[in-house]
């Protein structure tokens, strides 16, 4: 019976360590650099962006891991196509737009076509994923 709960105080304190290694790590990541094709939006420019032809935008903020994770890809998606207009939301310095679109977690990305929403993502999604969506919408 001892060696049991031994055992079992051993693999919870490893998977403490592991969460914390990991949340560790993930706050140390690098600031990924927005592409100088990505759109920063705010209260202002949201409408005027998001008016005509398909737009895909990124609700995000600095301390999410997982939209720094996000960040290249989008990167890569803005440089590799001219379909779509990608869009990025800080959402810490722009509270009234992520409470207008109900976002209730980051990252959170919704594709506009001619400034209605079409289709909405939820956390990390591949590049492969992501270009699916935009070439259903956009053609």
């Amino acid at each position: 019976m001892n060696y049991v709960l031994y055992g079992a105080g051993i693999l919870v304190i490893g998977f403490i360590g592991l969460i914390v290694y990991s949340h560790y790590k993930m706050k140390k990541t690098s600031d990924v650099k927005t592409s100088k094709k990505i759109k920063i939006l705010n209260n202002k420019t949201f409408k005027p962006v998001t008016r005509k032809g398909v737009v895909l935008v990124d609700f995000w903020a600095p301390w999410c891991g997982p939209c720094k994770m996000i960040a290249p890809v989008l990167n890569d998606i803005s440089e590799e196509t001219n379909k779509v207009t990608i869009g990025k939301v800080n959402v810490d310095h722009n509270q009234p737009l992520a409470k207008k679109f109900k976002v209730r977690s980051i990252p959170t990305m919704i594709m506009f076509q001619d400034g209605v929403e079409v289709k909405r993502f939820v956390g990390v999604k591949s590049k492969k994923q992501i270009m699916r969506e935009i070439f259903a919408v956009a053609g």
